[in-house]
């Protein structure tokens, strides 16, 4: 397994900075990048494989484990009315919260066993233990993402080749399985200490990567790899949104939060005006939140607006710099 990771890690960014021209690049420059599978239909996920298996380069698939709790409709449908200035603002209307959807769970499964992708991680929970069976008879090998003690014993149980292990600096979703009592606790050194106290799996570690000094300590102190994805979403390669390319760059956005406004799952951002006036209020309700808000942010989107975005970042944000994804490995790895 060791041998498939490099030093470095890029990280999936779901939402469009993760594609196949920055996992191209990511790869060539002696890194190893994933695809972002979730929010995508199965049929834009496998046009990605195929984009990057014709490259002829390693590569990764992250999948989103479905949320398994159904969310509380009358606290949804409470937070949809708090959010109607929002719709009027942008002029859009707001749907009908889906009760559930598993983000095409099993058709993405299937697609990494049919491609054997070479490295497929999970987000968001613990895959059935049938699953990562099934993956690795393919010959993938399997990653899950965790971020506790407690999460790692439940990962090892099914069986995995080794785990991501996503500190609370870490930006984007938290990758817990309790979202309503999850707290970003620690840097990526603990939470590495913590998790190899439970499993001798090899550990990619991630959360607040800025330098080649972290990403050597952090080789250092045990990790078989670091995992970064802020720092790329300023890279050429990158899909990132224009808006979120210039909020980052613009110096007007200093601090990250962890938030549930956008989605209802915990994730980390730049703070915002959405983040400020709607964090408190938001219900633990992915992805029936995320579905809700979806029309405001590709509203902002479309407007530039960047403060009705979900602006995802980490707590080294600020070192992010644009540039070709190859510089960037070079930067981070020294």
């Amino acid at each position: 397994m060791t041998e498939l990771l490099p030093p470095l890690v890029v990280a999936p960014m779901a939402g469009g900075p993760s594609n196949p021209a920055l996992v191209t690049a990511a790869a060539r420059a002696g890194s190893v990048g994933f695809l972002a599978a979730g929010y995508q239909t199965p049929e834009a996920v496998e046009d990605q494989v195929r984009a990057t298996r014709a490259a002829g380069v390693p590569y990764g698939l992250n999948i989103f484990v479905p949320t398994p709790a159904e969310p509380d409709p009358a606290r949804v449908e409470a937070y949809r009315r708090l959010l109607l200035p929002e719709a009027q603002r942008y002029g859009v209307d707001l749907p009908t919260p889906r009760r559930h959807d598993d983000d095409h769970f099993a058709a993405k499964v299937d697609l990494a066993v049919a491609y054997a992708v070479p490295l497929v991680s999970f987000a968001f929970g613990v895959p059935p233990a049938g699953v990562v069976r099934a993956l690795r008879d393919a010959g993938c090998h399997v990653l899950i993402t965790v971020t506790s003690a407690d999460e790692t014993r439940r990962a090892v149980a099914a069986g995995p080749d080794a785990l991501v292990a996503q500190a609370g600096t870490a930006g984007g979703h938290a990758s817990t399985t309790d979202p309503s009592g999850y707290r970003p606790r620690g840097e990526a050194r603990d939470l590495l200490a913590a998790v190899r106290s439970v499993t001798d799996l090899p550990v990619v570690v991630a959360g607040g990567t800025s330098s080649a000094e972290d990403v050597a300590g952090l080789r250092a102190a045990g990790a078989a790899a670091v995992q970064s994805g802020t720092a790329f979403l300023l890279a050429d390669e990158a899909g990132t949104r224009p808006a979120q390319r210039a909020a980052m760059l613009s110096g007007d956005f200093r601090r990250t939060v962890v938030t549930r406004a956008f989605t209802g799952h915990p994730a980390r951002a730049l703070a915002n005006r959405f983040t400020d006036a709607y964090s408190a209020a938001a219900p633990v309700a992915y992805p029936a939140v995320h579905h809700l808000t979806a029309p405001i942010r590709a509203a902002a989107a479309r407007l530039g607006d960047a403060e009705a975005l979900n602006l995802w970042a980490g707590t080294g944000f600020a070192s992010a710099a644009p540039g070709p994804a190859a510089d960037i490995v070079a930067r981070l790895t020294g």
